[in-house]
């Protein structure tokens, strides 16, 4: 495999996000590795091998090209077959035909509840579009593959969680503290655009809320005794998509309950349950904060969606 390639402070400044995105898709390019943070780019080296040659396998052993549409429905099936015994899930009562938009919340212990979502997802709700806002060195992993990803449905955009901003140690006041600062807030607004696009079509988002793998649905417990503060990706999200007076999504919390002993990877062969809790609907959005205009924020929103996901889980996983 060809050497990555870095951008230049020229190419920093003068390139928006969308032709960043685009040159780290088809060119090669790599913004970690610009950005000093190669180590966690190749860290997720194996990751995107892995999930090339499973590509090329879904893609590649699926019958006739000629009729594009009908191949991707095929190697969708065939994803699904494959990934249920590899990747075991159980995902009862899940919304298969909802109308409105669909923003799911999940609570993210591991790498294996991604393989058992997908899994659910093309499953029960087939060939909506479906939208997996994925952390950059997830991203530079997969973006090569980026165009058969969604022959599969499946379409990513990269966020810089603030775990991975802070893994990359960027010292302020420095050219590319600026660039990276930059691009994180446009990436953010590109995936909100985004999100706003594919929800009004009635289609589907996964969201993390804790944006990290993280143990527990709450941090700490001061944050479950509403002591400190939640990351609010989720009322952020709630308040930018509501903007729109026409939007109508609802958004619905998802309990990932592992299997025991589970580790941090994907954890092959043991059942993971997908729980659905009650959603947070779109006309109760409306009337509880949107009822006299746009708010500034959704206090509460956070902690409400954290807690119905909490409240299907065992104590061990609340904090």
């Amino acid at each position: 495999m060809a050497k990555k390639k870095t951008f230049t402070m020229q190419e920093l400044d003068d390139l928006s996000a969308g032709e960043i995105i685009d040159k780290i898709k088809y060119e090669n390019y790599s913004l970690l590795s610009t950005l000093g943070a190669d180590k966690l780019r190749k860290e997720m080296v194996p990751v995107g091998k892995i999930c090339n040659m499973a590509i090329n396998y879904f893609l590649g052993s699926t019958g006739s090209k000629k009729n594009p549409d009908l191949h991707s429905k095929k190697a969708r099936k065939k994803l699904v077959k494959v990934l249920s015994k590899i990747t075991p899930g159980e995902y009862k009562g899940f919304p298969k035909d909802n109308k409105n938009g669909l923003v799911i919340g999940f609570n993210h212990p591991s790498l294996g509840e991604i393989a058992r979502i997908l899994t659910m997802k093309i499953d029960i709700m087939g060939d909506k579009p479906m939208l997996f806002p994925v952390n950059l060195p997830w991203y530079e992993a997969l973006a090569t593959d980026f165009d058969r990803i969604r022959q599969l449905g499946i379409i990513i955009t990269p966020t810089i969680t603030p775990s991975t901003w802070e893994k990359m140690r960027l010292k302020k006041g420095t050219k590319l503290y600026e660039a990276g600062t930059r691009l994180k807030h446009e990436f953010r607004d590109i995936y909100t655009d985004k999100s706003h696009e594919i929800l009004k079509q009635g289609g589907v988002i996964f969201v993390a809320p804790s944006a990290t793998r993280q143990a527990t649905v709450f941090k700490t417990p001061e944050a479950y005794n509403h002591q400190e503060d939640i990351i609010p990706t989720m009322s952020l999200l709630a308040l930018r998509l509501y903007r729109d007076p026409e939007m109508n999504c609802d958004f619905l919390p998802m309990a990932v309950l592992p299997p025991k002993k589970y580790k941090k990877g994907l954890n092959f062969g043991k059942k993971y349950q997908l729980i659905p809790c009650e959603p947070i609907t779109a006309k109760e959005i409306r009337t509880r904060y949107f009822a006299d205009g746009i708010p500034e924020r959704l206090d509460g929103f956070d902690y409400e969606f954290h807690q119905r996901i909490a409240d299907k889980l065992p104590k061990e996983f609340w904090f």
